[in-house]
C-alpha cells in the first residue's frame, strides 16, 4: 500500500493524445529542489497543460514493510504545453527557477509517449544521466515491440535507451539482444 497515493502526472489525462494534434508551443521547466508535484498541482489548478511523469519507487522500511512512493522520472523537470500565458502562469508559481522553450516539439512529444507508455506497461525503468553513443535500435519483438532508442551496455546486460534529447537524460529498459533489429550503422 503506497504512502500517498500517486497523484495525476499530466494535465489533462489525455494530454499525450491531444498534443501532437493542437501542436502548442512546448516549455521544460526546472524546479525548486523537490517542487515538481507541488508546481503540478498548481498548474492543474490553473489549468495549464503539462507533463512530468512518474514511477513507483518501492523501498523496505527498517521494519521490514514494503513501502510504495511515487517519484519523479525527470527529477527537477515537468514539460509544459501552451503559449507564453501558460509559461507565465507557471514561472508565477514560485516553485520554477529556469523555463526553456523547446524548438522541435513534434520529436518531444514523440519521445513522451513513448517514455509514457512504459510506464503504462509496467517496465522496471532506470533513469540514465547522460545520453551515451551507441547504435539506434528498433525492437522488434514482444511488448515493446517498435519502440526505437539506443543500446547502451551495463554489467553485461542489454538495455535500450528512450531518451529525451532535450534535457540529455532519458530511461532505459533491460531486452535480449534477440529482440533488436539495428536502424543504421554507426561509424
Amino acid at each position: 500500500m503506497p504512502i500517498l497515493p500517486p497523484e495525476p502526472d499530466c494535465y489533462p489525462a489525455d494530454l499525450l493524445e491531444l498534443i501532437p494534434e493542437a501542436d502548442p508551443p512546448c516549455w521544460l521547466a526546472y524546479t525548486k529542489s523537490r517542487q515538481e508535484k507541488k508546481l503540478m498541482r498548481e498548474l492543474r489548478h490553473l489549468e495549464i497543460h503539462h507533463y512530468g511523469p512518474q514511477v513507483a519507487h518501492r523501498r523496505r522500511s527498517p521494519a521490514g514493510r514494503v513501502r510504495t512512493t511515487y517519484v519523479p522520472l525527470f527529477n527537477n523537470y515537468v514539460f509544459i504545453f501552451g503559449d507564453e500565458k501558460a509559461r507565465y502562469g507557471a514561472v508565477c508559481t514560485g516553485a520554477v527557477t529556469k523555463i526553456t522553450a523547446i524548438t522541435d516539439g513534434e520529436k518531444l512529444v514523440s519521445d513522451l509517449i513513448q517514455i509514457h507508455s512504459l510506464i503504462n506497461l509496467g517496465a522496471p525503468l532506470t533513469i540514465e544521466s547522460r545520453l551515451q553513443p551507441g547504435q539506434r535500435v528498433r525492437v522488434k519483438t514482444g511488448s515493446f515491440a517498435g519502440y526505437e532508442g539506443i543500446v547502451i551496455q551495463r554489467h553485461q546486460e542489454t538495455r535500450l535507451l528512450v531518451a529525451v534529447q532535450f534535457m540529455e537524460q532519458g530511461v532505459s529498459v533491460k531486452l535480449d539482444d534477440c529482440q533488436l533489429e539495428p536502424l543504421e550503422l554507426q561509424v
